[in-house]
């Protein structure tokens, strides 16, 4: 039993360091070719965001919002491939049961 909490801890500190890298990582999202362009952490938090004067039409705003919400998109759906990618196999072994009833890890 004691090996068992032992793991579980060890698990838990590999979770809070993996996260921790995350909330440091950035990753990039872009739309229209490179027009627009996302920066956002791997907790998905949005750092910086780039537009190309060529995306800048002052008769078609709705456009260059669209490009932004896609850029913002692809950025976080990156982050979400980095999450899974860093944590997927720390939060199955914390998630995916001990095989103990009544015990989370």
């Amino acid at each position: 039993m004691q090996q068992l909490l032992q793991q579980a801890q060890k698990m838990q500190q590999d979770l809070a360091a993996a996260q921790e890298a995350l909330a440091l990582a950035e990753v990039e999202g872009q739309s229209g070719g490179g027009l627009v362009k996302a920066t956002v952490t791997g907790s998905g938090e949005l750092r910086a965001l780039v537009i190309d004067p060529k995306a800048v039409d002052p008769t078609d705003t709705e456009t260059l919002a669209d490009l932004v919400v896609a850029a913002v998109q692809a950025a976080n759906e990156n982050a979400q491939a980095l999450q899974q990618e860093k944590l997927g196999p720390l939060a199955s072994g914390l998630g995916g049961g001990s095989g103990i009833p009544g015990l989370p890890f």
